[in-house]
C-alpha cells in the first residue's frame, strides 16, 4: 500500500488547568523535514515527539504545532502568609520609627499589602510539567495515529491513479508496436525508392556502400529497443507499486526512464500515427511524475 506525503490532523485535549490544541501537517519533500513548534518549558516533550515522528513517517516536509493555555478557575488565588507576616512585621516598624519622629502617616489598607510582589499568588499552586508532558505525549498517539490514517487514504487513491496512467503508458506502448507493424511494408517501400534514387544521381556511386548507408539510417530509425524498453518499465513500476512503502523516489527515477524512451521514440518517428502517440505517451509521463512527487 503506497503512502502520500500530504496529510493533516488536528487535536484538543485538557490537563488540570491547562488546554492544548495540536496540528499535524505535512506536504511532498524529498527527505524528512520535522519542524516543531511545541512549548520550551515543558522537560523533554520536543525530543520525544521528534522520535516518535522519525519512527513513523520516511519522507516529507512535517509541521508540528502545539498551542498551550493556562485557565484558572475560581478559589485559584494563594495567600503566601510567610511573606504577608514579613511584610507587616516591616510595617510596623516603619509606622513605629515614625511615630518616634513625630511624623503621621495615612492608614494602611489591606488592598495595599496584596498588591505587594508574593503576598498574593494567583497561580495558586505549583505546575507539574513532568505529569503534563506525559498528558500531552499520551495524547499525541491518537494524533499521529490519525494523521497517517489520512496519508494511508491519500495513498491509497494515489495508487489507483498511478496504476491507471501505467495501464495507459502499456497501452500506448503496444499501439506504437502495431503501428511500427503496419507501416513496416511502407517503410521497405521508401528504402528501396531511396536507393533508386540515389543511384539515378549518383555516377560512379558505389550500389553495395549506398546500400549500407540508407540500411544504418533504418536501422537508426528503428524503435523496437525503445519499445521493449517501455515495456519493461511498466513491468518495473507494477512491481514497485505492488511493494508498497518507501518507493516514491525509485518511481520518480522510473518516470525519467520512461520520459527519455518517449523522447527517443519521438525523434525516431517516420510517420505522423508514431509521433502522435509519442506525443501523448510523453503526456501521460509528465501526469505520472506529477503524481508520484507525492509518494512517501
Amino acid at each position: 500500500m503506497l503512502h502520500s506525503m500530504t496529510g493533516f490532523a488536528a487535536r484538543q485535549g485538557t490537563f488540570g488547568p491547562h488546554s492544548w490544541s495540536w496540528e499535524l501537517r505535512s506536504v511532498n519533500g524529498r527527505g524528512l523535514d520535522l519542524r516543531l513548534r511545541v512549548p520550551d518549558w515543558i522537560p523533554g516533550l520536543e525530543t520525544a515527539l521528534r522520535a516518535q515522528l522519525t519512527k513513523a513517517l520516511g519522507r516529507g516536509n512535517v509541521t508540528l504545532s502545539l498551542r498551550i493555555t493556562r485557565e484558572d478557575g475560581e478559589g485559584a488565588m494563594r495567600l503566601d502568609t510567610v511573606r504577608l507576616e514579613a511584610l507587616l512585621d516591616a510595617l510596623e516598624q516603619v509606622e513605629q520609627a515614625a511615630i518616634d519622629k513625630g511624623i503621621s502617616l495615612a492608614p494602611s489598607r489591606a488592598a495595599d499589602l496584596l498588591m505587594q510582589r508574593g503576598v498574593l499568588d494567583s497561580s495558586g499552586q505549583e505546575d507539574d510539567n513532568e505529569a503534563l508532558a506525559k498528558a500531552l505525549l499520551s495524547d499525541f498517539t491518537p494524533l499521529l495515529a490519525a494523521f497517517i490514517e489520512m496519508r494511508t487514504a491519500e495513498g491509497t487513491a494515489l495508487e489507483q491513479i498511478l496504476l491507471g496512467q501505467i495501464d495507459r503508458i502499456a497501452a500506448l506502448t503496444e499501439e506504437a508496436a502495431a503501428e511500427v507493424e503496419t507501416r513496416r511494408s511502407e517503410s521497405i517501400a521508401a528504402f528501396h525508392a531511396a536507393l533508386a534514387r540515389v543511384m539515378e544521381g549518383a555516377t560512379g556511386a558505389d550500389p553495395d556502400r549506398v546500400a549500407q548507408e540508407l540500411a544504418l539510417l533504418a536501422v537508426k530509425a528503428d524503435v523496437t529497443e525503445e519499445l521493449d524498453r517501455l515495456r519493461a518499465h511498466v513491468g518495473a513500476a507494477r512491481d514497485l507499486i505492488g511493494q508498497g512503502e518507501m518507493i516514491g523516489r525509485k518511481l520518480d527515477f522510473l518516470t525519467q526512464e520512461f520520459n527519455r524512451e518517449a523522447n527517443t521514440l519521438c525523434s525516431k518517428s517516420q510517420n505522423a500515427g508514431l509521433t502522435r502517440i509519442g506525443l501523448e505517451l510523453k503526456a501521460v509521463i509528465d501526469q505520472m511524475r506529477e503524481q508520484v512527487q507525492n509518494v512517501q
